[in-house]
């Protein structure tokens, strides 16, 4: 790696991976892709390591033109692909989008390393790479007693983001059988840590709670997801880009299957020991059943074993550990905080998605 297009960098996972790139890589160059949409800020992208390796560039890779200049100018050689719509209940409520950006988008970017990698200039597949981050979703829902995910189980989305996330999985590995296309696609589990978009459940339950609202939890609670802690995820990413051979898919996984539920009552506990409510209420008094979304699937589970053995890849953060450290992170950050939630954008949404939903208890 010497040039490094990240797309989506200034969102949460990618500036993330941004900063963990910069920290250990000495010889390459991070260019950063952001369209800047409501998920990405450069509120993400303050206070880098070594800054003199990182550029920033607004656009979008939706942009065919754009995207071939950029490729040439830059001589890029690498690309992490993060840039993608990835809330649920915004692609159930509008699924064009999302078919816009992680399908089109996918296939736009892959044409433009097709043309300059394979078509101008002939490189060494030795030499280049084109990595995939995609999600759990697109392998559907687990009922209890089924055995976890592996890179060999059927996709089976259920949402319209799953779905998106599927075919452009299919786009990249299509471009690997018929153009040779140097790639590496992995799939992870429910990604928390710092700089998540407070729109997500743990940020979303985090922030509520500090301000004295109502902590919506849907249906039942009983949803089950395999947590991952961002830092974890960006040193696996790491590992495949470095030594995952061309072609090869890996499933990234935090080993944390917790119900819904209880994430929202153990961050409730963390603040009732961090930051107490005046009235000495327990922060759990703040929960409040919602109404489901739409198709909720109902339990994730990742078997992250293929990382490990060929890789030797292991999460660093249990998920009580995370979750306290993800809590104070966002307790010492208000400024980011702030900034966030001042986009009128984020407001509607949450109007728009949590406001009207009808309560169940």
């Amino acid at each position: 790696m010497k040039n490094v297009l990240i797309t989506g960098g200034a969102g949460f996972i990618g500036s993330n991976f941004v900063r963990h790139l910069l920290n250990m890589e000495e010889n390459i160059h991070a260019f950063n892709l952001d369209a800047l949409t409501y998920a990405g800020s450069l509120e993400n992208l303050k206070d880098l390591p070594f800054p003199q390796h990182h550029t920033f560039i607004n656009g979008s890779i939706l942009d065919q033109e754009f995207l071939n200049g950029l490729f040439q100018k830059h001589q890029i050689d690498t690309i992490v692909h993060f840039a993608a719509e990835s809330h649920v209940d915004r692609s159930i409520l509008g699924p064009g989008q999302f078919v816009q950006t992680n399908i089109v988008g996918t296939f736009t970017l892959l044409e433009a390393a097709r043309k300059f990698w394979l078509q101008d200039n002939h490189w060494d597949h030795h030499q280049v790479r084109f990595h995939h981050i995609s999600t759990d979703e697109v392998f559907g829902s687990l009922a209890p007693g089924q055995p976890a995910w592996t890179e060999e189980t059927s996709y089976a989305p259920n949402s319209p983001y799953a779905a998106s996330k599927a075919s452009s999985d299919h786009l990249v590995r299509s471009y690997g059988h018929t153009y040779d296309l140097p790639y590496t696609i992995t799939n992870c589990s429910n990604n928390y840590g710092p700089y998540q978009f407070p729109e997500k459940l743990i940020p979303l339950i985090i922030l509520n709670a500090i301000e004295e609202k109502p902590l919506p939890v849907y249906g039942d609670g009983q949803q089950v997801r395999d947590w991952l802690h961002v830092e974890d995820h960006c040193s696996a990413i790491h590992l495949v880009l470095t030594k995952g051979l061309a072609g090869s898919t890996f499933n990234i996984g935090g080993d944390n299957q917790p119900a819904n539920l209880t994430i929202v009552e153990t961050i409730c506990d963390i603040l009732d020991e961090r930051k107490p409510r005046a009235n000495g209420i327990p922060h759990r008094d703040l929960i409040r059943f919602v109404k489901d979304r739409p198709g909720h699937d109902r339990r994730y589970d990742m078997d992250a074993g293929k990382i490990r053995r060929e890789l030797g890849w292991q999460p660093r953060h249990n998920l009580t550990d995370g979750l306290l450290d993800t809590v104070n992170w966002y307790l010492t950050h208000p400024e980011w905080v702030l900034a966030i939630r001042k986009q009128l954008e984020y407001q509607s949404w949450l109007a728009k998605n949590y406001d009207t939903r009808e309560k169940t208890s």
